[in-house]
């Protein structure tokens, strides 16, 4: 009897211990899970790297601590390589800078505006929310440039030739008119090898021959469209730097066939343009869009 009752306990002792050593086992091979750690968050005082801020719904113009750029017009520079930049002229303190639409590239915490990357021949609003306060103060500013009209042209109706125009005034008078002043438009002929036909030295572009040429291929399908990027130089305070635009170019066969949503954009911008206010509040108007048509 005392032979069964040892025998008994040897084999519960024994059974134990392999309990005992399988836990041990699968605890030493247990991924060891450290908390995750909060993801860092890098913050950048250019406007280019930060999320586009709404316009304000109210603000204030001439306020006696207003940054000022000296003019409203500001002309691009050459530079040998480097970028072109302005700066308030006068100390408005501490505080955050905005601008609007986008475009403008400008260092919310200086006010530094960074023209060679920015959209020229643009209106722009600038933005000054002092430190200690919560009043936007607006101060309007022109980066000076040439732009297009975005526009649908009836080819039909001898509605072929489009002209840019300058400084963000569709009412000035060209300053590359007669072709004499010294004006260079499409100086890499990226536009040119688009089958994009443009007047070298005004930047009027025939839309007629732009289209018999093949920029949308030998059958135009409705809706196709062709982005190009021309370089030009201005023969006025800019002392010709090196500037360029992006200009969108869609085809439709006739007007009545263009979506209503796109043909709103189109009529919405113009007015703007036409009356000086912002084209947007917030989103880039740029490229232009000009539409191509055969008919009405």
């Amino acid at each position: 009897m005392k032979n069964r009752l040892v025998i008994y306990l040897l084999f519960l002792f024994s059974f134990i211990l392999v309990i005992f050593a399988c836990r041990k086992s699968v605890s030493s091979i247990a991924p060891v899970i450290q908390p995750t750690a909060p993801a860092q968050q890098t913050h950048n005082n250019s406007s280019d790297s930060v999320r586009p801020v709404p316009f304000p719904q109210t603000g204030i113009t001439g306020c006696s601590y207003a940054p000022d750029y000296g003019d409203t017009l500001i002309y691009p520079q050459p530079t040998n390589g480097k970028d072109y930049t302005v700066g308030p002229l006068n100390n408005p303190g501490i505080g955050k800078y905005f601008s609007w639409p986008e475009g403008m590239i400008i260092d919310s915490s200086t006010g530094i505006i960074d023209v060679t990357k920015s959209e020229t021949g643009e209106r722009y609003v600038i933005g000054f929310v002092k430190a200690g306060t919560r009043d936007t103060c607006l101060q309007p500013l022109i980066l000076a440039g040439g732009s297009y009209m975005d526009s649908v042209y009836v080819l039909g109706n001898n509605q072929y030739l489009c002209a840019p125009y300058f400084n963000a005034n569709p009412t000035l008078i060209s300053v590359c008119r007669g072709g004499g002043s010294g004006c260079q438009f499409d100086i890499t002929g990226q536009a040119k090898n688009q089958k994009i036909v443009i007047n070298n030295s005004t930047g009027v572009m025939d839309l007629q021959k732009t289209l018999q040429g093949g920029v949308f291929g030998l059958l135009p399908i409705d809706g196709q469209s062709v982005t190009t990027t021309i370089y030009y130089k201005l023969s006025d305070n800019s002392n010709f730097a090196l500037q360029h635009i992006d200009i969108t170019f869609i085809y439709y066969t006739s007007r009545s066939l263009i979506p209503a949503n796109i043909l709103n954009n189109i009529v919405t911008k113009r007015i703007n343009i036409l009356q000086s206010v912002l084209v947007t509040n917030s989103k880039n108007p740029r490229p232009p869009v000009i539409i191509l048509t055969r008919f009405k």
